[in-house]
């Protein structure tokens, strides 16, 4: 089987390409062009001098159109994923998650390729209106980003709809780990940590819940879709079904740690009020049922690992420094 990864060098998708290429997949990955030529994530993976590689623009059809041929399956992850960054620059997400997909879909479509999974995410549910949040649970966006993910996925199912397009949309709830960027939620209170003058972290509103998934599992869960015929034309969440808050987390964090200092709400890292998804638990059944695939690694040992890999990496924040 020959494999396509758009955002391979990306956090997941480099852990989705490590896996295909532990599993004897032929992968193919996109990765975004940049004039220093570097690999991202890929350059830290197993086997990556296996890889063949294309850079390029997922905005651009020519190059994607390219990467499709003569693949037997898509894994699209190539996003924008920062949430405070859609705020700024809801244009950049609309073209890189809506168009960027469109491009895709279109050239697996003229590629007559035999799968497509396509990356969703939990946000596109907004502020849970029951829980634990099933395939059925209303899509309400609450940032542009969610916007931009929403309006992907219903393209998505309508190729599949009209042109007999195989795709499967994963949607993964909080996905975390080792090479995550800092401006995620878990990284950004490690690497605060892990200042030697650290007094204090600061972080945004500490209610909001989120069902963290550690990243090993999130990639199974991704080859799992993909090997499915069943789960053609279907949508399936990704998550754990346990809920932790933001407090909690950072809380998990300092004991695992041995830290004990206290938090900030740093006003500036606090999402709009109408914009802030307070509460998302995953309801994962189907993907147990339909694809044999559950969460396996607990939140106390997938902290641990990445705190590890941080610690390892000497990946560190300035004092008032903040990824957005």
């Amino acid at each position: 089987m020959k494999a396509l990864v758009t955002g391979a060098s990306g956090f997941i998708g480099s852990h989705l390409t490590e896996l295909l290429i532990q599993e004897g997949y032929e992968v193919r990955a996109f990765v975004h062009y940049n004039s220093r030529g570097d690999l991202g994530w890929l350059e830290d993976i197993v086997g990556s001098e296996s890889v063949e590689i294309i850079r390029g623009d997922i905005r651009d059809y020519d190059i994607v159109s390219t990467a499709v041929r003569h693949v037997d399956v898509v894994f699209h992850l190539a996003a924008l994923v920062g949430i405070p960054f859609s705020y700024l620059s809801p244009d950049a997400n609309f073209e890189t998650n809506l168009r960027g997909s469109m491009n895709v879909f279109q050239a697996a479509k003229q590629n007559k390729t035999q799968r497509v999974i396509h990356t969703s995410t939990s946000e596109i549910y907004g502020t849970a209106q029951y829980v634990p949040i099933d395939e059925k649970h209303p899509v309400n966006p609450q940032s542009p980003y969610a916007a931009s993910k929403a309006s992907a996925d219903h393209f998505a199912l309508a190729f599949c709809q009209s042109f007999d397009l195989p795709v499967t949309i994963v949607r993964p709830f909080n996905t975390y780990g080792p090479r995550q960027s800092p401006r995620a939620v878990i990284p950004t209170i490690i690497t605060q940590l892990l200042r030697k003058d650290c007094k204090e972290i600061k972080l945004g509103s500490l209610r909001p819940t989120r069902d963290l998934m550690y990243v090993k599992d999130t990639a199974r869960g991704f080859l799992a879709a993909s090997i499915n015929e069943e789960a053609i034309g279907e949508v399936v969440n990704l998550g754990t079904g346990q809920e932790t808050s933001i407090g909690e987390l950072a809380e998990k964090v300092f004991m695992i740690m041995g830290k004990q200092i206290s938090v900030k709400v740093d006003e500036k890292r606090v999402r709009p009020e109408k914009s802030e998804v307070y509460r998302l638990l995953c309801d994962a059944t189907k993907a147990k049922e339909l694809l044999g695939w559950e969460a396996k690694v607990s939140l106390s040992d997938g902290l641990q690992e990445t705190i590890d890999w941080f610690r390892k990496r000497m990946i560190r924040v300035g004092k008032d420094e903040y990824h957005i």
